[in-house]
């Protein structure tokens, strides 16, 4: 296969993942959530801590949006600052107990609608997409 190939069967990819994401996660009752603040939530539920540079870098928002969205989400008691223990004039940022009990929710529904996505897979099946998911991670996505 060539590059170009590859290329277009990788953004094809992209496109079915984003596709699917927006599927499982449709509906899901995320209390007072926007959108906005939902994809910060699920990225620190995935990712945390982190800084809220990696934050608007990953969510493809502005420093001042994501500082104000955070503010926000501080207030609703779901997430919190933290002091880098490395750094100390670094906040890192992460989900407080609260927000943990929230995505927990959340992602318990999204777990539910996988296994229905999955059930028609053989134990070889799945293997094999455990396996091209790790390749995918390890070789183009980190």
């Amino acid at each position: 296969m060539n590059t170009n190939d590859l290329f277009q069967q990788f953004v094809a990819f992209i496109a079915s993942v984003h596709q699917v994401s927006s599927e499982m996660t449709r509906d899901i009752p995320v209390g007072e959530l926007t959108p906005a603040q939902y994809k910060i939530m699920e990225y620190l539920m995935v990712s945390q801590p982190v800084t809220l540079s990696e934050i608007s870098e990953c969510i493809h928002m502005s420093m001042p949006n994501t500082s104000r969205e955070l503010r926000k989400l501080t207030d609703k008691g779901l997430c919190e600052k933290v002091t880098d223990p490395q750094d100390r004039r670094k906040q890192l940022i992460r989900l407080s107990d609260q927000g943990s009990t929230l995505m927990d929710e959340i992602f318990r529904t999204v777990k539910e609608r996988f296994v229905q996505r999955t059930a028609a897979l053989s134990g070889e099946e799945k293997v094999q997409v455990e396996q091209a998911l790790t390749l995918l991670r390890q070789k183009i996505l980190d």
